[in-house]
Protein backbone atom coordinates (compact mmCIF):
# COMPACT_ATOMS: atom_id res chain seq x y z
CA UNK A 1 0.00 0.00 0.00
CA UNK A 2 1.40 3.69 -1.00
CA UNK A 3 2.53 5.95 1.55
CA UNK A 4 -0.24 9.14 1.64
CA UNK A 5 2.90 11.10 2.34
CA UNK A 6 4.97 9.90 -0.83
CA UNK A 7 3.82 12.88 -2.75
CA UNK A 8 5.92 15.13 0.10
CA UNK A 9 8.86 12.93 0.51
CA UNK A 10 9.18 13.51 -3.39
CA UNK A 11 9.09 17.07 -3.29
CA UNK A 12 11.53 17.38 0.07
CA UNK A 13 13.83 16.11 -2.95
CA UNK A 14 13.35 18.97 -5.18
CA UNK A 15 14.99 21.87 -5.51
CA UNK A 16 14.30 25.41 -4.73
CA UNK A 17 15.42 28.29 -3.14
CA UNK A 18 14.86 30.67 0.01
CA UNK A 19 11.35 32.26 0.54
CA UNK A 20 10.75 36.01 2.39
CA UNK A 21 8.18 38.00 3.43
CA UNK A 22 9.36 40.33 1.34
CA UNK A 23 8.91 38.11 -2.21
CA UNK A 24 5.95 39.80 -3.22
CA UNK A 25 7.45 43.08 -2.32
CA UNK A 26 10.92 43.65 -5.03
CA UNK A 27 11.08 47.15 -4.66
CA UNK A 28 12.05 46.86 -0.43
CA UNK A 29 15.54 47.25 0.36
CA UNK A 30 17.09 45.45 2.84
CA UNK A 31 19.93 46.54 4.87
CA UNK A 32 23.01 44.90 4.26
CA UNK A 33 24.50 43.23 7.55
CA UNK A 34 21.37 43.10 8.95
CA UNK A 35 21.48 39.65 11.37
CA UNK A 36 18.63 36.88 11.50
CA UNK A 37 18.20 34.97 14.72
CA UNK A 38 17.56 30.95 13.55
CA UNK A 39 14.01 29.41 14.05
CA UNK A 40 12.15 26.49 13.78
CA UNK A 41 8.51 25.80 12.76
CA UNK A 42 6.81 22.56 12.24
CA UNK A 43 4.66 21.60 9.74
CA UNK A 44 2.92 18.53 11.38
CA UNK A 45 1.39 16.10 8.97
CA UNK A 46 -1.36 13.75 10.43
CA UNK A 47 -2.99 10.86 8.19
CA UNK A 48 -6.77 10.88 8.73
CA UNK A 49 -9.57 8.71 7.10
CA UNK A 50 -10.68 11.79 5.68
CA UNK A 51 -6.90 12.41 4.39
CA UNK A 52 -3.33 13.81 5.42
CA UNK A 53 -3.87 16.86 7.76
CA UNK A 54 -1.58 19.91 8.56
CA UNK A 55 -1.42 21.15 12.63
CA UNK A 56 -1.95 24.85 12.65
CA UNK A 57 -2.25 27.11 15.72
CA UNK A 58 -4.31 30.42 16.24
CA UNK A 59 -2.03 32.56 18.38
CA UNK A 60 -2.81 33.84 21.92
CA UNK A 61 -4.79 37.49 21.52
CA UNK A 62 -2.99 38.99 24.21
CA UNK A 63 0.94 38.56 22.87
CA UNK A 64 2.94 41.19 21.92
CA UNK A 65 4.32 39.83 18.46
CA UNK A 66 1.55 38.64 16.00
CA UNK A 67 -1.63 38.34 18.30
CA UNK A 68 -4.32 35.90 16.91
CA UNK A 69 -2.43 34.81 14.08
CA UNK A 70 -2.48 31.54 12.19
CA UNK A 71 0.44 30.06 12.84
CA UNK A 72 2.66 26.70 12.38
CA UNK A 73 4.17 25.50 16.04
CA UNK A 74 7.46 26.69 16.18
CA UNK A 75 9.64 29.25 17.70
CA UNK A 76 13.62 30.68 17.95
CA UNK A 77 16.57 28.65 18.60
CA UNK A 78 17.35 28.41 22.32
CA UNK A 79 20.73 27.66 23.95
CA UNK A 80 19.24 24.04 24.73
CA UNK A 81 18.74 23.31 21.01
CA UNK A 82 21.27 21.55 18.77
CA UNK A 83 19.58 23.47 15.38
CA UNK A 84 16.47 24.83 14.15
CA UNK A 85 15.00 20.98 13.92
CA UNK A 86 15.19 20.32 17.60
CA UNK A 87 14.06 24.04 18.21
CA UNK A 88 10.83 22.97 15.82
CA UNK A 89 10.15 20.17 18.19
CA UNK A 90 10.14 21.38 21.74
CA UNK A 91 8.19 24.40 20.16
CA UNK A 92 5.77 21.87 19.09
CA UNK A 93 5.63 20.17 22.28
CA UNK A 94 5.33 22.92 24.52
CA UNK A 95 2.72 24.75 22.32
CA UNK A 96 0.34 22.04 21.21
CA UNK A 97 1.28 19.02 23.10
CA UNK A 98 3.05 16.69 20.43
CA UNK A 99 5.47 14.33 22.05
CA UNK A 100 8.82 14.26 19.66
CA UNK A 101 8.85 10.52 19.90
CA UNK A 102 5.27 10.32 18.05
CA UNK A 103 7.26 12.37 14.69
CA UNK A 104 9.34 11.18 11.87
CA UNK A 105 11.70 14.36 10.56
CA UNK A 106 10.80 13.38 7.02
CA UNK A 107 13.15 16.82 6.10
CA UNK A 108 13.27 20.84 5.86
CA UNK A 109 12.26 23.14 3.45
CA UNK A 110 14.77 26.14 2.30
CA UNK A 111 14.54 28.96 5.03
CA UNK A 112 12.70 32.04 5.32
CA UNK A 113 13.35 35.04 6.23
CA UNK A 114 10.55 37.30 8.40
CA UNK A 115 10.08 40.93 8.20
CA UNK A 116 10.74 39.90 12.09
CA UNK A 117 14.47 39.48 11.43
CA UNK A 118 14.43 35.57 12.12
CA UNK A 119 15.61 32.95 9.69
CA UNK A 120 12.84 30.42 9.77
CA UNK A 121 13.37 26.46 8.65
CA UNK A 122 10.11 24.28 8.29
CA UNK A 123 10.58 20.92 9.42
CA UNK A 124 8.08 18.73 7.57
CA UNK A 125 7.49 16.05 9.75
CA UNK A 126 5.32 12.93 9.92
CA UNK A 127 3.16 12.42 12.99
CA UNK A 128 2.35 9.20 13.79
CA UNK A 129 -0.45 8.74 15.75
CA UNK A 130 -3.54 11.23 16.76
CA UNK A 131 -3.05 12.93 19.90
CA UNK A 132 -4.55 15.20 22.37
CA UNK A 133 -3.65 18.74 21.31
CA UNK A 134 -2.94 20.83 24.49
CA UNK A 135 -2.72 24.32 23.95
CA UNK A 136 -0.07 26.35 25.65
CA UNK A 137 -2.39 28.89 27.25
CA UNK A 138 0.20 31.60 27.24
CA UNK A 139 1.19 31.42 23.45
CA UNK A 140 -2.36 29.49 21.41
CA UNK A 141 -5.53 30.34 21.71
CA UNK A 142 -6.59 26.86 19.84
CA UNK A 143 -4.76 23.89 17.61
CA UNK A 144 -6.92 22.77 14.28
CA UNK A 145 -6.04 21.11 11.03
CA UNK A 146 -6.14 22.00 7.94
CA UNK A 147 -6.31 19.33 4.77
CA UNK A 148 -2.75 19.16 3.42
CA UNK A 149 -4.45 19.35 -0.50
CA UNK A 150 -5.83 22.60 0.67
CA UNK A 151 -2.60 24.61 1.63
CA UNK A 152 -0.57 22.26 -1.62
CA UNK A 153 -2.88 23.42 -4.05
CA UNK A 154 -2.07 27.04 -5.66
CA UNK A 155 -5.05 27.75 -6.83
CA UNK A 156 -6.46 28.18 -3.13
CA UNK A 157 -3.76 31.08 -2.46
CA UNK A 158 -4.70 34.49 -3.07
CA UNK A 159 -2.22 37.80 -3.07
CA UNK A 160 -3.52 40.77 -0.68
CA UNK A 161 -2.30 43.80 0.30
CA UNK A 162 -2.00 46.13 3.09
CA UNK A 163 -0.12 49.53 4.44
CA UNK A 164 2.90 48.46 6.58
CA UNK A 165 5.36 51.18 7.92
CA UNK A 166 4.30 53.41 5.12
CA UNK A 167 4.35 51.65 2.33
CA UNK A 168 1.86 49.02 0.62
CA UNK A 169 3.17 44.87 1.56
CA UNK A 170 1.43 41.91 -0.69
CA UNK A 171 1.65 38.69 1.02
CA UNK A 172 0.03 35.43 0.16
CA UNK A 173 -2.95 33.92 1.78
CA UNK A 174 -4.39 30.86 1.53
CA UNK A 175 -8.29 30.81 4.10
CA UNK A 176 -9.96 27.69 5.71
CA UNK A 177 -12.70 27.98 6.55
CA UNK A 178 -12.83 30.86 9.82
CA UNK A 179 -8.90 30.62 9.23
CA UNK A 180 -6.96 33.61 7.67
CA UNK A 181 -3.79 32.18 6.94
CA UNK A 182 -1.49 34.99 5.63
CA UNK A 183 2.17 36.08 5.79
CA UNK A 184 4.74 33.94 6.68
CA UNK A 185 2.77 30.95 7.38
CA UNK A 186 0.97 31.24 4.21
CA UNK A 187 4.35 31.78 2.41
CA UNK A 188 5.87 28.71 3.33
CA UNK A 189 2.86 26.81 2.82
CA UNK A 190 2.80 28.01 -0.91
CA UNK A 191 6.53 27.41 -0.96
CA UNK A 192 5.83 23.20 0.02
CA UNK A 193 2.70 23.76 -2.66
CA UNK A 194 4.84 24.89 -5.64
CA UNK A 195 7.90 22.16 -4.85
CA UNK A 196 5.08 19.46 -4.98
CA UNK A 197 3.77 20.46 -8.79
CA UNK A 198 7.12 20.35 -10.17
Amino acid sequence: MSDPLDPIIAALGRNSAASSDFDLNPDTVLPQGRVLRPAGVLVGLLTRPQGVQVILTKRASHLKHHPGQIALPGGKVDPGDTDEVAAALREAHEEIGLDPANTEVLGTLPSHETVTSFRVTPVIARIYEPFDFRPEPGEVDEVFEVPLAHVTDPAQFNIQSRRWRGTMRHYFTVPWGPYYIWGATARILRGLADRMQD
